[in-house]
Formats: structure tokens, C-alpha cells, sequence
């Protein structure tokens, strides 16, 4: 791993610390923290952000999700070990965090309104762009 660029926390510190803030006020969101980091995670995984890789899943197996159930996130689609709503969340992830490829369908939309109210659509979708800034900051500047 190269050694950090720049320290992005400390030199932008006030921009740096909205972010976490954003991220304070997720914690308190009806999703859940297992679903955010879930999310968090698989946002990782299609990034590429080792450093949030390794936090997530950390986080993630520290309240109880199964190795197994880690292990499959990359296959979700194929995979028995995530329910429904955990699906709606994911299909919604991988269609934001390549905006630019999919521009967020109706298709992916639309199946989150069976498991989530709008705020919660909202909370997940502000949660998603969190965490793609944090993945482009991270690998950007080689933390």
C-alpha cells in the first residue's frame, strides 16, 4: 500500500467533519446499523476501499453477522442468506454507486417501497453517497 497522500482530516477539517457528522445522524436512522453497514460494506467491495473493506466487515461480524453470510455479499444475488429487504437495499446500492452506468432506474427504485418508508429510502440513499465519499477519499488519498 502507498503511504498517505494527503491528510484530508485534518487539512480539510470542517469538510471532513460534516461527513461525519452525516454519518452520526445515519446512526440514528430506522435502517438499522447492520443494513447501513452491509450496505457500507458491499459499497466497498465495488470500489475497492481495502481500509472501509476491513471496518465494515469488522463492524459487521462484531454484531454477530455470520462469516458466511460476509462471505456471499459479493453473490448476494445467487445467494440464500439475505432476505428481501436486505436485497431491495443492495440492488439500490449497486445502482447508485454506478450512477453513471445504470442513472438509478425505476426498477431498482420502485421494489424499496415494500420494505422501506420514504424517509428510510432517503436515509439509505444519503447513506450510500456517505460512503462512496468516503471510499473516494480513502483510496484517492491512499489511506
Amino acid at each position: 500500500m502507498s503511504a498517505l497522500r494527503l491528510p484530508y482530516d485534518t487539512l480539510s477539517p470542517k469538510a471532513y467533519q460534516g461527513l461525519l457528522q452525516t454519518k452520526l445522524a445515519l446512526d440514528h436512522s430506522s435502517l438499522g446499523k447492520e443494513l447501513i453497514e452491509l450496505v457500507n460494506l458491499r459499497i466497498s467491495q465495488i470500489n475497492g476501499c481495502s481500509y472501509c473493506l476491513e471496518m465494515h466487515a469488522a463492524s459487521l461480524r462484531s454484531s454477530g453477522m455470520s462469516n458466511t453470510k460476509l462471505d456471499c455479499l459479493a453473490g448476494w444475488r445467487v445467494s440464500e442468506h439475505f432476505d428481501e429487504r436486505e436485497r431491495a437495499a443492495l440492488e439500490w446500492t449497486e445502482s447508485v454507486v454506478d450512477v453513471a452506468r445504470t442513472h438509478a432506474p425505476d426498477e431498482h427504485f420502485e421494489p424499496l417501497k415494500a420494505h422501506f418508508s420514504d424517509a428510510e429510502i432517503s436515509d439509505l440513499s444519503v447513506a450510500i453517497a456517505l460512503m462512496s465519499a468516503f471510499n473516494r477519499l480513502a483510496i484517492s488519498m491512499r489511506k
